[in-house]
């Protein structure tokens, strides 16, 4: 089971979140539960859309980490 990195943002509206590992998989909710759930359900619907085309599984790559800065 492969673990794909999701960036979560606030919108004007609530949430909308993307993998950076699964170009053009995204989602979006009203709330950060919501648009955690959508994720994932967008993340499978998008691998079978793959695994349909016969395509490779893409392996996550990207990592996370933050900076601190003085405000």
């Amino acid at each position: 089971m492969n673990r794909y990195l999701i960036i979560i943002e606030k919108t004007a509206t609530g949430f909308s979140a993307y993998s950076p590992d699964l170009i053009g998989c995204a989602a979006t909710g009203a709330t950060r539960d919501e648009v955690e759930s959508e994720m994932q359900s967008a993340i499978e619907f998008h691998l079978d859309g793959i695994r349909e085309t016969g395509e490779p599984i893409p392996e996550p790559a990207s990592e996370a980490a933050y900076c601190e800065a003085s405000a």
